[in-house]
């Protein structure tokens, strides 16, 4: 049964961005490519989200932030060093940051791009480049140790679940896992499957990062793909579906510590019924 909706922020209203129309911009590193999405300047609070492409053998270099910061790998190899701490990074695996950690991204592969999605626990992102020498230290594909601040979930060892019919997710980060403010992690949906029409008590981004998905928002339909990535705002009804042949899979970030969903009536998003304050939107 669908719980009784909340209006939200009835003014706010989604959002989708794709590469194809952004201006990248080179985050300290002339072989990197940063992409914002998901910011303050679509009314986003208090988290942002983007991709980052990095050319074959680029690096960003050792940085920093007042937040938190949660990169997955989307395609190609990474190397994650964080405080000289080096890890090896495949795709769907993920790495937590906590504020004030330096680390550094690299691209292993000397032939491939490397592509990445990066969230923070900001809605203006920012970087603060630091010059200090940390002793290497190679941790290939393992993981932390007890007292590392940072936190790597890999998916080939995660707790996958069903979340709906023949959609699995898995979660990256969280307040569980050290982020604060932030949470996020990684859908894939076979040929068919869908979510519900829900809602969240925070905004959310989705990145499309394989295959392709219909985004339904209260009536309005949006096709994703190719790393395109919807901003919905806090209270507003949607859903995610594969009506393709071929499966989707997707990197979902909310505004907030832990993930919360509440299922409403599918005419909401279908827009056969219409939302609370749906007029102003």
């Amino acid at each position: 049964m669908a719980e009784n909706p909340s209006a939200g922020r009835a003014s706010a209203k989604e959002a989708i961005f794709s590469i194809w129309d952004r201006e990248p911009a080179s985050g300290g590193s002339a072989d990197v490519d940063l992409f914002s999405f998901v910011t303050a300047a679509c009314g986003a609070t208090n988290f942002s989200t983007g991709i980052a492409k990095f050319k074959p053998s680029a690096r960003l270099p050792y940085h920093a932030h007042g937040f938190s910061e949660a990169v997955t790998v989307v395609s190609g190899r990474a190397l994650m060093l964080v405080e000289g701490r080096a890890y090896q990074l495949s795709p769907r695996d993920c790495v937590h940051i906590p504020r004030g950690i330096a680390h550094q991204v690299e691209n292993e592969d000397p032939e491939k791009e490397l592509v990445a999605h990066w969230a923070f626990a900001t809605a203006t992102p920012v970087r603060e480049l630091i010059q200090t020498t940390f002793r290497p230290e190679s941790r290939g594909t393992g993981n932390p140790s007890p007292g590392d601040p940072e936190t790597i979930i890999r998916y080939n060892d995660g707790a996958i679940y069903e979340l709906s019919q023949n959609a699995f997710f898995l979660d990256l980060f969280a307040r569980r896992y050290g982020a604060i403010g932030i949470c996020g992690g990684h859908g894939r949906f076979l040929p068919g499957a869908s979510l519900p029409c829900h809602i969240h008590d925070y905004d959310e981004s989705i990145t499309i990062v394989k295959g392709s998905a219909v985004c339904l928002v209260q009536g309005r339909r949006y096709e994703l793909s190719g790393c395109d990535t919807a901003y919905i705002p806090q209270g507003l009804p949607h859903r995610f579906l594969n009506l393709s042949d071929d499966e989707m899979e997707m990197v979902w970030v909310y505004a907030g510590s832990e993930p919360d969903r509440r299922i409403v009536d599918s005419q909401y998003c279908s827009g056969e019924l219409a939302w609370p304050g749906a007029d102003s939107i």
